[in-house]
């Protein structure tokens, strides 16, 4: 087991998990996306492997906040390879981030979950996240 920051040649397999999350046909985009991650000192991306595969990613960004002492950890996304849930691994790369979100001085970790997605928020219940009403969107550009 390792967990490691991700690297375009990552892009496949986290395309593949995306896939998972019903996110399709990032292929196209993926890699300029990582190498834009890899790049920001606020963005972050990680995999998990497993026997040389990797079978997990969680990306996120730290948010520098001026109305509070603490910044904010934002998971953006995050995902455990269907064959490999229920084994812990979710659970480890939730520990190592929230490491990385007290090294960085955060007070808080959000996470937006579709609410479709309520075995997400059963693992998210369980490592000790809330919910927290109200979250508005405005969708730029719509139908592109």
């Amino acid at each position: 087991m390792a967990i490691r920051k991700a690297t375009v040649n990552d892009s496949d397999t986290i395309a593949n998990l995306l896939d998972q999350l019903d996110y399709p046909d990032t292929r196209g985009f993926l890699p300029e996306k990582i190498a834009r991650i890899m790049a920001c000192q606020d963005d972050g991306l990680l995999v998990y492997e497993l026997d040389k595969k990797v079978v997990a990613f969680i990306s996120f960004h730290f948010i520098t906040t001026i109305g509070l002492e603490g910044d904010v950890a934002r998971i953006n996304f995050f995902c455990v390879d269907k064959g490999y849930r229920s084994k812990g691994i979710g659970h480890e790369m939730i520990e190592y981030f929230t490491r990385l979100a007290n090294e960085r001085k955060c007070d808080r970790i959000e996470v937006h979950s579709h609410s479709r997605r309520t075995d997400a928020h059963r693992f998210y219940y369980r490592e000790g996240y809330a919910e927290s009403p109200k979250y508005l969107v405005k969708v730029l550009n719509p139908g592109q």
